[in-house]
């Protein structure tokens, strides 16, 4: 058998953790007292898989075991969203087969060209406390923290 055919892959993908929300109050010059302003985190990067039909292999992705996307930034004041993490993308021949590595549970299969799937999504970006103000609880002293980003193992 050609050893430069490899049709099965066993990869740890860590998705990125989600940013932070940021707990904030207005202040300038002429405010001494402002309202809350945190602002939310950045979702988690993403794992994701992409059909490309000019492999036939995944002899690329043998000897990467760790994937390991960006984590998302967290909130600041001004109301300013935290950065996306950057999702980390696989190029995969078609006929693809995603699955748990634990469970053998088959998730998908990548059949065209292009088509791209999220094998391990990122965490969610926590609330900053500009999210939970309300006519009662005028400055909130607390904020969502991100969630956390996943770690599986997955056999394509």
């Amino acid at each position: 058998m050609d050893n430069n055919f490899v049709d099965y892959v066993k990869v740890c993908c860590r998705s990125g953790k989600g940013g932070a929300g940021s707990i904030h109050f207005h202040r300038d010059k002429f405010t001494a007292m402002g309202g809350p302003d945190g602002g939310n985190g950045g979702r988690g990067g993403n794992i994701i898989l992409r059909g490309n039909k000019q492999l036939w292999t995944l002899i690329h992705l043998k000897y990467r075991k760790h994937i390991i996307a960006e984590e998302g930034q967290n909130g600041s004041s001004a109301n300013s969203s935290g950065k996306q993490g950057k999702d980390e993308y696989l190029e995969v021949p078609l006929g693809t087969v995603a699955r748990d590595s634990e469970t053998g549970e088959i998730h998908f299969e990548i059949t065209e060209d292009g088509e791209e799937r999220i094998l391990v999504a990122g965490g969610r970006g926590g609330l900053g406390n500009a999210n939970f103000k309300n006519s009662t609880l005028q400055s909130p002293q607390f904020a969502q923290p991100g969630e956390a980003g996943k770690t599986e193992w997955k056999i394509l």
